[in-house]
């Protein structure tokens, strides 16, 4: 059954049938999740847009920030501040 105008594929009808089904998979999904809206970390509005490699700015306030290439926030950069924000509290503790 073919597809109707890229709509299975999604950004990643652009390869054809090239590199396979898994890898054009995982290439639309981590699109579409770099497109999606992520909250601004200083307003907390949903404008965050990538504006390049690592580089992620909020529309509304114009707050720039380093984060992944593919998303604002990491899983090394959320665990980093799991481990800053327990440290903290155990000193406050003392």
């Amino acid at each position: 059954m073919a597809s109707q105008g890229g709509r299975r594929t999604g950004s990643a009808g652009r390869f054809g049938a090239r590199y396979g089904r898994v890898a054009r998979r995982r290439v639309a999904e981590i699109e579409d999740e770099m497109r999606d809206d992520h909250n601004c970390p200083d307003c907390g509005a949903p404008r965050v847009e990538r504006q390049g490699t690592g580089i992620w700015e909020c529309s509304r306030c114009g707050y720039a920030f380093a984060g992944g290439t593919y998303r604002p926030e990491t899983p090394g950069g959320k665990a980093v501040r799991r481990s800053i924000r327990a440290a903290l509290a155990e000193e406050s503790d003392e």
